[in-house]
């Protein structure tokens, strides 16, 4: 019997936070420039992209929500297993008696064995059926939650970028894409503080 393993990780409830970027709706945050020449020789004056960072490792200890989250999810998962592990138990417990049975004489009719085996089947099926439900179930409520973060997220790096006059927020994590970041652009403090004020809030 294949039991569910839906093993809950920090990338499964963030993994649809990759990389997003945004552009401060005002000008907050004052803006720095370089005079430089185009290709006429012409000095013209060019604002400098401001880029920050959130290291979602950090983000993940330390948002409240994502820990209790995380928590009951995997609190859920033991039981679904622990429910379908003595399902399956106790049918396989039900078979090898069945066999006994067989192999003892005990069971003369063969109506009899035809009909504890049909049920012993029809009680695999279910328990398939369960196993697949509550997969479904679980993923799906897991998905919910990821775009929950998501657009939680994204909202408060709009309005924080809007204030600090961020164009682009990277998401970062030890085993992403970006090989090397400077600790001054690390914003993720600010993020933690701010999300869990907002929640708190709420």
């Amino acid at each position: 019997m294949k039991y569910i393993s839906l093993a809950l990780s920090s990338l499964a409830l963030i993994g649809v936070i990759v990389l997003f970027a945004t552009k401060p709706k005002d000008k907050k945050a004052q803006r720095t420039v370089v005079t430089t020449k185009d290709s006429t020789g012409k000095e013209v004056v060019v604002p400098v992209s401001r880029i920050a960072y959130v290291d979602m490792d950090t983000l993940e200890a330390n948002y409240d929500l994502f820990k209790i989250k995380k928590g009951e999810f995997e609190t859920r998962q033991k039981a679904i297993d622990a429910e379908l592990a003595k399902l399956a138990n106790d049918l396989q417990n039900d078979y090898n008696s069945f066999q006994q049975k067989m192999q003892s004489g005990k069971i003369t009719s063969e109506q009899e064995a035809q009909n504890m085996q049909q049920s012993l089947m029809q009680r695999k099926e279910a328990i398939e059926t369960k196993e697949q439900n509550l997969g479904n179930k679980y993923l799906k409520d897991q998905e919910a939650f990821n775009k929950q973060m998501h657009d939680d997220l994204l909202k408060f790096i709009e309005d924080y970028s809007s204030d600090k006059g961020y164009d682009y927020v990277l998401s970062y994590n030890k085993l992403g894409a970006i090989l090397f970041t400077n600790k001054e652009l690390d914003i993720t403090q600010d993020v933690v503080e701010g999300m869990n004020s907002m929640k708190k809030a709420k």
